[in-house]
């Protein structure tokens, strides 16, 4: 489906929980994970630009920008984590549909994310993905 539809989609299930009775919110199906999809984002933005963005909606303990795995450039999506499961809510709700540097961005909940294994540095300068976008989960 084309990104600028899904985009629609979500905007629309938004507009129809404010119209609807229900007590429920479609978000409720996402209660159980504090992760979030970013798609559609400038392919310069860095992990902490992400953040730094992001961050106007609660704590972010993870946040994994998929790169090349050639050149280590960034693909233009990504999965973000939130301390707090509401903060997804706060994100979806607000940044989906709107423009970064020109691109209209694309953010929807993760009900299944698995997050990556990582790899381990030969610190030879090839592994562009070091360090890059890694951060603990504080207890």
């Amino acid at each position: 489906m084309n990104p600028l539809t899904n985009v629609k989609n979500i905007a629309k299930l938004g507009q129809q929980d404010l119209t609807s009775n229900s007590k429920t919110s479609w978000h409720d199906e996402y209660k159980e994970s504090a992760w979030i999809f970013i798609g559609g984002l400038p392919y310069d933005l860095t992990e902490g630009d992400v953040i730094t963005i992001f961050s106007q909606y609660g704590e972010i303990v993870d946040l994994n920008l998929i790169r090349d795995k050639l050149t280590g450039k960034q693909k233009g999506y990504g999965f973000l984590c939130y301390e707090d499961q509401r903060s997804t809510v706060l994100a979806v709700d607000n940044f989906n549909g709107t423009k970064i540097l020109g691109r209209v961005i694309r953010v929807d909940h993760m009900s299944n994310y698995k997050k990556h294994k990582e790899k381990k540095s030969t610190h030879d300068g090839n592994d562009f993905r070091h360090n890059k976008g890694s951060s603990k989960k504080r207890e």
